[in-house]
């Protein structure tokens, strides 16, 4: 059984991996951290959640130096991603310690700057890292390492142009690391312009196939969120995500789900730093146990223990099934992913079978009470129910 010491990791990084508690490597890990010890310049297919953090951060560890200017930096495609990075690395480096300092937009840029001045690893976000090139507050002359953290969504999110503009100002001698789930046309070619003689690597899915229970069922527009009620309070279920479309949705779902007495919190990009910090604080200690969001919100963000992921809305985008259903199902535990299909769901449902290789079986229509949705500028009052009938789960044509 290969261990961390087998892979050549420094003392001090072995030494805060063995206080995390983690006692082999996984997959991801195994494959891609001697290779990055070694200098080279790597592609990594992999997902969120299967240890691609503690990948990077032995080499940029290994390498950098305390005092020496920013020697290592890494992209990310979201805010809560940037902080999660930035903590992760700060517990690797607990025994070679580091300045480590994330930068994102929504957050104050002069704390940053002052940060900037000392920092020797930086994750940041592609268009708080202009800002700061456009402002000459932060100097990547010294950069050993750059990492592309999931880059296929920073692409996804229409950043590949922010992202060529900070390469060019990083050295030409210098390490790139690419981590994506899947490795686009855009990945490719940026891997072809931007890296030397780039190496490899893949993980099969972290999601566990055979313990991934995938369902649909078809109701009208009326009956949808009163399905959604009843699967919430008659599952067995540890945490949950319920994906939306749009901000608006995540937030009417999120409001009448608490009007229909559970617990649950919305998160979207037009939330300010400080509530999207809240959200999954709460979420991630359990005292919420229902988070609904959008893809964007969603994107990067490293959640343990969610037993069910359900499509409220089905997404548009076909692949963004599979980064859905990605959040459960990880590392030999079980996890269910449910589909709610209304009148407008389809024809995105439709892609998802066409376009994936998944297996999602129909369930019927339970006997259910209709949950009163609450309109916005209605009062708040004792949430009501009436006894629906038993819908057909024949297919509407």
């Amino acid at each position: 059984m290969i261990s961390f010491k087998n892979l050549g990791i420094s003392e001090p990084v072995l030494r805060s991996i063995n206080d995390e508690k983690f006692k082999i490597p996984s997959e991801i890990q195994e494959k891609s951290i001697p290779l990055i010890l070694e200098g080279k310049d790597v592609i990594a297919g992999s997902a969120t959640g299967s240890g691609k953090t503690l990948a990077f951060a032995a080499g940029i560890l290994q390498s950098s130096e305390r005092g020496k200017g920013i020697q290592a930096l890494v992209l990310v495609p979201t805010r809560e991603l940037a902080e999660q990075v930035a903590k992760t690395l700060s517990k690797f480096s607990k025994y070679r310690p580091m300045e480590i300092t994330a930068v994102y937009g929504g957050a104050g840029i002069f704390q940053q700057i002052r940060e900037l001045r000392t920092a020797d690893v930086v994750v940041g976000t592609p268009g708080r890292i202009l800002d700061h090139i456009g402002r000459n507050t932060i100097r990547l002359g010294k950069v050993k390492t750059l990492v592309l953290d999931e880059a296929d969504r920073m692409f996804d999110m229409g950043f590949i142009e922010d992202v060529e503009r900070i390469i060019k100002k990083c050295p030409q001698e210098r390490q790139t690391l690419l981590f994506s789930a899947t490795i686009s046309k855009d990945v490719v070619r940026l891997s072809r312009n931007y890296m030397k003689k780039p190496l490899q690597v893949s993980v099969e899915s972290y999601v566990d196939p055979k313990k991934l229970i995938q369902v649909y069922y078809e109701t009208g527009d009326d009956m949808k969120f009163s399905l959604l009620v009843h699967l919430l309070k008659h599952e067995n279920s540890g945490l949950v995500m319920v994906f939306c479309n749009t901000k608006r949705n995540t937030d009417k779902v999120a409001k009448n789900l608490r009007f229909s007495g559970i617990d649950s919190l919305a998160i979207h990009g037009g939330l300010t730093q400080g509530k999207r910090n809240n959200v999954m604080r709460l979420f991630h200690s359990g005292k919420t146990c229902v988070l609904v969001c959008t893809d964007v919100a969603a994107r990067g963000l490293d959640i343990q223990g969610v037993s069910h992921v359900y499509n409220y809305d089905i997404p548009r985008e076909s692949k963004q099934y599979i980064h859905r259903i990605g959040r459960t199902a990880r590392a030999g535990a079980e996890g269910k992913a449910v589909n709610i299909l209304s009148r407008n769901d389809y024809d995105n449902f439709s892609r998802v079978l066409k376009e994936n290789d998944v297996d999602i079986k129909e369930e019927a229509m339970p006997v259910m009470e209709k949950a009163i949705i609450r309109k916005p500028e209605g009062r708040m009052n004792k949430p009501s129910f009436r006894r629906g009938q038993q819908h057909s789960r024949r297919r509407q044509r």
